[in-house]
């Protein structure tokens, strides 16, 4: 088995619409959840999110190209661009013969699909964009990636909703690992914010009118974000040969499936989960300095997850750190896991622990050290990022430091 680097990072969100600004961002506690401005957005109940504000899509492609491309593609187009170019590999050549992509998102192109709906329901339209098919589709961003960068190896597009991405990512480890490519372009991408997405998931009765306040006694739900996350990986010696610099190894992933409830999650699929990224890393849970939880903000998500922790750590879950930094960047569906990788890497490489933002009040149920409000500093050589999904779907990826 081939040991597995991150050789390049890339992200577009909320936060910043680069790594290095949505590290300092991270680091200073700062959120870019505020007043959602799209068209009707006084028809929704909820109208706050993490929204990618002053996005200009005509400085990062020609006009012509626009029109194949959603905004949950131009996310991640940006962020592939960002980590190639950080890791420093010609993609040309034998190496784009085998090298992959592989993406996640749970809704592909809804911003296309609710405009598309307006014209013709709305306004009266008898007709769509021709490209609205290619464009919308789920695999829209991964087939954009792997056109721009000539990557002819494995290349697909994962929906698992909000494990989407860290299933990519886990899938895209395998594949290096096990030498079925040296090199995967892997994270996911999520553009959800616009009146039909925030008014589906209204219904849902998850989300906060408010602020997102992951482990807080008073939460009361999620506050939706988008962005991308894209992310090198790369075979260790590969990458050792041609002098690149690493910043973080892929030590182990497990996914698996509650297989019970559509919507609420399972103590038991997220303690499985955890335990076996653990056991795939060959770590104890001792070695772990920081959780990234998935911290959704929601009552049933935060207390069963704690749970989870708790009963895999042991007497070790009160000494790991824990954070959600979904009160930042928001929760971006499809796309928070690699997000949230930007946090497990700002742990290895810094030291810093980007805090739980909006955490007021200790609930017993969660209890855990959740870094409340303030980032801290703390050398860390392992971590773990977590994901569990509606439809009870759990992916949890191990990093550490080489």
């Amino acid at each position: 088995m081939k040991r597995v680097v991150i050789t390049g990072a890339g992200t577009v969100n909320a936060l910043a619409q680069d790594v290095p600004q949505t590290l300092v961002a991270l680091r200073e506690g700062r959120s870019g959840i505020g007043p959602l401005e799209f068209r009707d957005v006084e028809r929704l109940s909820i109208q706050i999110g993490a929204q990618v504000k002053g996005w200009q899509p005509e400085a990062h492609f020609e006009r012509q190209k626009l029109g194949f491309l959603d905004r949950f593609a131009q996310f991640a187009l940006v962020a592939a661009r960002q980590a190639v170019a950080q890791s420093g590999l010609d993609l040309t050549g034998d190496l784009g013969d085998r090298a992959g992509v592989v993406l996640g998102t749970a809704g592909g192109g809804v911003g296309t699909w609710d405009d598309s709906y307006r014209a013709v329901y709305a306004e009266g339209k008898n007709r769509v964009h021709p490209f609205v098919v290619p464009k919308l589709m789920n695999n829209a961003a991964v087939s954009h990636v792997s056109i721009e960068f000539g990557l002819r190896g494995p290349a697909f597009s994962v929906a698992t909703a909000c494990a989407s991405s860290n299933h990519a990512m886990g899938l895209g480890f395998q594949m290096v690992r096990s030498g079925a490519a040296p090199v995967m372009l892997v994270g996911g991408a999520e553009a959800m914010l616009c009146f039909g997405g925030v008014k589906a998931w209204e219904g849902l009765r998850v989300m906060s009118s408010d602020a997102c306040r992951p482990f807080s006694a008073n939460r009361n739900g999620m506050v939706q974000g988008e962005g991308a996350g894209v992310f090198v990986f790369e075979d260790y010696d590969h990458a050792r040969a041609r002098g690149a610099a690493i910043l973080a190894e892929v030590a182990g992933f497990h996914m698996c499936s509650d297989a019970g409830d559509i919507v609420m999650p399972s103590v038991d699929g997220a303690a499985r989960a955890i335990a076996g990224a653990l056991k795939d890393a060959g770590l104890a849970p001792e070695a772990v300095g920081y959780i990234n939880a998935h911290g959704t903000g929601t009552a049933a998500n935060d207390k069963t997850e704690s749970a989870a922790i708790h009963r895999v750590f042991g007497p070790a879950a009160r000494q790991v750190h824990v954070s959600s930094t979904k009160a930042a960047h928001g929760h971006c569906i499809g796309g928070t896991g690699a997000v949230e990788v930007l946090a497990c890497l700002l742990a290895l490489n810094e030291g810093v622990i980007a805090p739980t933002l909006n955490h007021q009040e200790f609930d017993p149920e969660c209890d855990l050290d959740v870094v409340p409000n303030t980032a801290r500093e703390v050398r860390v050589d392992a971590v773990l990022s977590n994901a569990f999904a509606f439809g009870g779907l759990n992916a949890v990826l191990a990093l550490k430091k080489v």
